[in-house]
């Protein structure tokens, strides 16, 4: 069940499907950067018209606060099975806010390979950005206060849900 405030995951789920059944390459790749960016990623490959092989990314040696932050506590294997240079890849990320994640995961993607292209789908933009970077497509539009996360957690089965909490949460 989603926080009072944020809308149901699985229904922004199925908007973010309807959107990008229109507009998504019959040919492209999904990465999903874990964890919520890996579950939302299973589920487009899923959902999607054509063939979409999916990989995972974890972003966490590629963070430009990862010398002040450190490790997260569960750090997972990047898992591309795929060749992706020259591919048209779209990264997969629960929650957009400031574009660090994105530009982690973008410059671990060219130690793989050179992508002929990298398009971004997110459930959920919160806005706030540091950093350059726009979703190509958007599930839904969310403000929160900064000192706020937006969380994406998956249930035994397998159902999405939303919620917040304070900005820095000790998550796994």
């Amino acid at each position: 069940m989603n926080a009072p405030g944020l809308p149901d995951a699985e229904g922004v789920l199925s908007t973010l499907v309807e959107r990008m059944s229109v507009e998504v390459d019959a040919d492209a790749l999904l990465v999903g950067i874990y964890s919520g960016g890996a579950w939302l990623a299973e589920r487009l490959g899923a959902a999607l018209p054509g063939e979409h092989p999916v990989g995972f990314i974890d972003v966490s040696f590629y963070r430009d606060d990862y010398a002040t932050k450190g490790l997260r506590a569960k750090v997972a294997s990047t898992a591309l099975p795929f060749d992706i240079a020259g591919r048209r890849l779209v990264l997969v990320d629960d929650v957009l806010y400031t574009g660090r994640s994105v530009r982690a995961a973008i410059n671990e993607l060219f130690d793989y390979g050179r992508p002929a292209s990298i398009e971004l789908a997110v459930l959920i933009d919160r806005g706030g950005r540091e950093l350059p970077i726009e979703a190509t497509w958007v599930g839904a539009r969310v403000a929160v206060a900064r000192d706020l996360s937006i969380v994406l957690d998956r249930g035994v089965d397998g159902r999405l849900a939303l919620s917040v909490e304070p900005a820095g949460g000790a998550r796994a």
